[in-house]
């Protein structure tokens, strides 16, 4: 698994640490060549998986990983594996993909002690995603201290929602004494696929208006006006909008107290249905899309009901957007659903022919991967599919402001 001598050199290294996983990627920003990547996941769990990508295979092992500390150890020995030490290996800046940056975050961030303090401060924010954040910033920085550090915040993008559609109705007092207000999440997934989509037309950002669905296990979408977001549909946590895979999306509040009175559920429990048991879960028991359209296959009630509401709220949104914008240029699908079904494509976009929105049935099934079309020459709204690489826009945003710390 020996890399030429300075195979790596000149690359960013991007850690994602999820609630019970971590993602990275060491990457050409420039080119956007990715040297490695790989998965660790089912973190504290009898028996955890651990994927690794690189340029001359793949390797696969499965074993107990006790921890994201014991895990990002895992990654860091993967790495340097690659060629030369951590130390010699010509990575110049470590980009940290950080959930939640609350009020405080809203560009890409050195990372120092009060950084780290304050991601940790945030975590009531994103309690399942934040603590392993920290974790992953503090291991990394002890085994890499003299490489910048850079935090890229999934909320960033959303920072200056108009206040309209930042702010929920709710007593103002408490809501400021909380950091109560709608945040917004998958913020570089949404900045990079709108930008590729107007380089993509050959079209300036600032000229088009466009709706994004980042559809994957976690869903959102978001409208995006000249280039600037005027709404998403995820709030102060990434729990309110689109029916996701595990996630309720919107919900009554009404039904957390109706929980809490009639079942007699703890905030806990009724946290845990809300964010891991609901969704396609939690109407049909999956929340895989194959395993799903199985299950609608064989004729399951309740797998074509999970589907259909899944679809319903696209199709909400994509109709209040549209709304927002007085019109809209261009309709984006990114993520794994939004990438590869094409069905929910086509079911979503169903119909609206009136609006200007057709898509082309044959280019919405060829099995292409890559950026492209899928609307009919005639559609007067344009219909792309255009791969996410929110790893390639966090290195990136690393690399730069690394440089601009070396001028």
């Amino acid at each position: 698994m020996t890399a030429p001598d300075g195979a790596t050199a000149g690359t960013v290294l991007v850690l994602n640490c999820g609630s019970s996983s971590i993602k990275f990627q060491l990457i050409h920003p420039d080119t956007a060549e990715s040297v490695a990547h790989g998965l660790i996941e089912r973190i504290g769990e009898p028996e955890g998986r651990i994927v690794f990508h690189h340029t001359t295979g793949t390797e696969e092992s499965l074993g107990p990983i006790a921890d994201h500390r014991a895990g990002l150890r895992v990654v860091l020995d993967m790495v340097e594996g690659l060629g030369r030490s951590l130390h010699e290996a010509g990575i110049v800046a470590v980009g940290h993909r950080l959930v939640h940056g609350g009020g405080l975050f809203y560009a890409p961030t050195l990372i120092d002690d009060a950084v780290v303090h304050a991601v940790a401060e945030l975590s009531a924010l994103a309690p399942l995603h934040n603590p392993a954040n920290v974790i992953g910033m503090e291991v990394a920085r002890a085994v890499l201290p003299d490489i910048p550090h850079v935090g890229v915040f999934d909320t960033a993008f959303f920072h200056d929602l108009p206040a309209a559609a930042a702010t929920y109705a709710i007593d103002r007092e408490i809501a400021a004494a909380h950091g109560i207000r709608r945040y917004g999440f998958h913020g570089t997934s949404h900045e990079y696929v709108s930008r590729r989509a107007a380089q993509f037309l050959g079209r300036e950002y600032s000229d088009l208006d466009q709706i994004v669905f980042h559809l994957g296990n976690g869903a959102s979408a978001a409208a995006i006006a000249g280039g600037h977001p005027i709404d998403t549909s995820m709030g102060l946590t990434p729990l309110e909008g689109l029916a996701m895979g595990t996630r309720c999306g919107d919900v009554d509040p009404g039904v957390l107290m109706h929980l809490k009175r009639s079942a007699g559920m703890d905030v806990e429990a009724i946290d845990d249905m809300l964010n891991h048991s609901s969704g396609l879960k939690g109407l049909c028991g999956v929340n895989d899309f194959r395993a799903l359209h199985r299950l609608v296959g064989e004729g399951s009630a309740d797998a074509k009901l999970a589907y259909d509401v899944y679809v319903h709220r696209i199709r909400k949104y994509l109709g209040a957007y549209m709304i927002e914008l007085g019109g809209v240029d261009v309709i984006v699908f990114t993520g794994g659903v939004g990438e590869n079904n094409a069905d929910v494509r086509w079911d979503a976009l169903a119909g609206l022919e009136r609006f200007g929105i057709a898509v082309d049935r044959v280019a919405n099934k060829a099995h292409e991967s890559g950026e492209r079309c899928i609307s009919t020459p005639e559609s007067e709204v344009r219909v792309l599919v255009i791969p996410t690489n929110e790893e390639l826009a966090i290195a990136r945003a690393a690399d730069a402001l690394a440089k601009s710390l070396s001028c």
